[in-house]
């Protein structure tokens, strides 16, 4: 697992329930991995906005994405996306089948459900480059 470099971020995720931890920690090495493989994003930044878990490239070749999950929705976890980007809309496109969406923002992902890894790791490097193919 790839070390976090501040505490705060390294708190929420030890502040989850423990299912909701493993695929969060699971999805933020698949962000970093995808990003390590995707030409153009550089070294990641990892932050917390929104008190979310947060990734963006330091170059700012791509928009930020975020992370969580929710008590009010105890049964998913999501994938958010700037919601002025066309992303999701392309997301709706490549992979209707694969992901609940909530309007222009996010993936959502069910804890029961292996998540679609391919899929994601696409649409993460969509995000992390989405400066670069404009």
């Amino acid at each position: 697992m790839k070390p976090f470099a501040h505490h705060q971020v390294q708190a929420k995720f030890d502040a989850y329930p423990a299912k909701a931890r493993r695929r969060l920690l699971a999805l933020r090495e698949l962000v970093f991995q995808t990003a390590e493989n995707t030409d153009g994003v550089g070294q990641l930044e990892e932050s917390l906005k929104w008190g979310e878990p947060a990734y963006v490239g330091k170059n700012k070749a791509g928009t930020t994405i975020r992370m969580d999950w929710k008590e009010k929705d105890p049964l998913n976890y999501a994938m958010y996306f700037h919601c002025q980007t066309s992303l999701i809309e392309m997301f709706r496109t490549m992979f209707p089948q694969d992901f609940t969406f909530q309007g222009n923002r996010a993936l959502i992902l069910k804890l029961e459900d292996e998540p679609p890894q391919d899929a994601l790791a696409i649409c993460i490097a969509a995000a992390l480059t989405y400066h670069l193919k404009k």
